[in-house]
């Protein structure tokens, strides 16, 4: 499937900032035989004093900008073309959990995709004897790694309620998880620390979803949102799952990845410092457009 992608990302100052400095992770991710970025732009203005293109530990596509000059609105504008390929059903071929854990014992590597990074607490997912115990609850005898992942994720899906405005980005996944409410960002962090707490491997991946208009609607421009999910390392045979626990399902060619991380910490897509004084305003506006197939 291939899509156009259109994101902007709008700031207004009360007064003018100076001194900003910024991280953006906005740029689709490239992931060999599941997502190709045929070509994309990252324009900002006004034109940053500085601007430097890189690649951060876990391979997001990462922009570090700063203003020596005072700024009194920021517009970050993102164009891509992505063709993201649908993958095959494949057999269940995941461990136990005691397999799983010996299968982890067994591998030394320490690269960016190596589950050891995604074992334990980060920076923005605490293990919660309360979140590990609810996971434990959702585990029956002789199921496989990726049959708990699923049943995590349907779990969290039945038990919580998708609810704007109920959280926000800071809220730690405790008291989403204790509230059983929150957005995405929350389902994710909980099932991670699910996840995390009974052995699984689990991080954060953020992105985009195609949305789909009830039948005889027509498509609102500007309507998509930037999403998130999670990824569990279901053994060497599996490797790493994805799974949306806000829509209870595993992840296929409607979800495109612009960054993987341990949680929202190591993905979000605006971070910085600024001097200023007042509040400020901002504004997101996303198109997922899929193209029709040539």
């Amino acid at each position: 499937m291939h899509y156009d992608l259109r994101l902007e990302i709008s700031y207004r100052y009360d007064s003018p900032a100076s001194n900003g400095r910024h991280l953006l992770r906005l740029m689709p991710l490239a992931l060999p035989g599941e997502q190709t970025v045929l070509h994309g732009a990252l324009d900002i203005s006004p034109r940053p004093d500085e601007r430097h293109d890189r690649r951060d530990f876990f391979g997001n596509a990462t922009t570090e900008i700063a203003f020596r000059q005072p700024v009194e609105d920021l517009v970050l504008s993102l164009s891509a073309r992505v063709r993201r390929m649908a993958l095959a059903p494949s057999l269940d071929l995941s461990p136990d959990l005691d397999r799983l854990a010996r299968d982890l014992a067994a591998i030394d590597a320490l690269g960016p995709d190596a589950p050891h990074h995604f074992r334990a607490a980060s920076p923005r997912v605490a293990l919660s004897p309360k979140m590990t115990a609810y996971a434990r609850d959702q585990l029956a005898p002789g199921m496989t790694t990726l049959q708990i992942v699923t049943r995590i994720g349907r779990a969290l899906h039945r038990d919580m309620r998708f609810e704007a405005g109920a959280t926000d980005v800071h809220t730690p996944p405790l008291s989403a998880f204790t509230a059983r409410r929150g957005v995405c960002q929350d389902f994710s962090h909980i099932m991670i620390a699910c996840l995390r707490g009974v052995g699984i491997p689990a991080g954060y991946v953020s992105g985009f979803l195609r949305t789909i208009p009830p039948e005889g609607q027509p498509r609102l421009e500007g309507a998509d949102a930037m999403h998130a999910w999670v990824r569990a390392w279901c053994g060497p045979d599996n490797g790493w799952v994805q799974y949306d626990p806000t829509n209870d399902l595993l992840v296929g060619a409607d979800h495109i990845v612009t960054a993987l991380g341990r949680d929202y910490a190591d993905v979000a897509p605006v971070r910085g410092v600024l001097r200023t004084s007042g509040g400020q305003d901002s504004g997101q506006k996303v198109d997922v457009l899929p193209l029709p197939a040539s």
